[in-house]
């Protein structure tokens, strides 16, 4: 770590980077303690309940991270459909050949706990509606209905994450740039 974290951070951090990189099954406790250099005894003191709450935590971190992406490509688009577009663009550079997503997917580790950790489930729940929200409101502002608005935010969020997803297979950004591409077809109805 180039900066030095309070140690519940750098467990939450550490956390967050191992599950992007290996899934939520494939990293252990004792890998986060060794990665992140905290003693073990500091994350049964921050996280008692173990790995599931340490979880919890790593997936607020990245929703709060993806939070922040969303809100600054936002904030500098001109119009709303160039914001859905750049946004898109932006991840095509992030997971494509050669990128670093910090802190993602969360799909990986939705898909990989949903049947078997119901607090799990509820925190990735709560973070996708939390990312569809701000695209909600995004949609509204391009005068789209509210339950319009509603509906495309889910469209668009399950395009972005079909399209990590195909770029994570593929190692290339080409899926995500695909969807940016098609953006402006896809909303010109309005």
């Amino acid at each position: 770590m180039d900066k030095k974290l309070k140690p519940k951070d750098a467990l939450i951090e550490t956390a967050s980077r191992l599950f992007k990189l290996r899934g939520y099954c494939g990293v252990g406790l004792n890998d986060i303690i060794a990665e992140s250099g905290v003693p073990k005894g500091s994350l049964y003191h921050y996280f008692p309940e173990g790995k599931e709450q340490l979880a919890t935590a790593a997936i607020n971190y990245t929703k709060q991270l993806v939070i922040e992406d969303i809100q600054q490509v936002f904030a500098d688009a001109s119009n709303p459909l160039d914001a859905f577009q750049t946004y898109v663009y932006e991840l095509s550079k992030a997971f494509g050949e050669g990128g670093d997503p910090l802190g993602s997917p969360i799909g990986t580790i939705a898909g990989e706990t949903h049947t078997t950790s119901e607090t799990i489930r509820l925190a990735c729940d709560s973070t996708f509606k939390d990312w569809q929200a701000i695209y909600a409101e995004k949609f509204l502002e391009a005068g789209y209905s509210a339950q319009d608005s509603t509906s495309l935010a889910v469209t668009f969020h399950a395009l972005t994450e079909g399209g990590i997803l195909l770029a994570l297979t593929s190692k290339s950004g080409k899926p995500l740039e695909a969807i940016a591409n098609q953006i402006p077809f896809l909303l010109a109805q309005k």
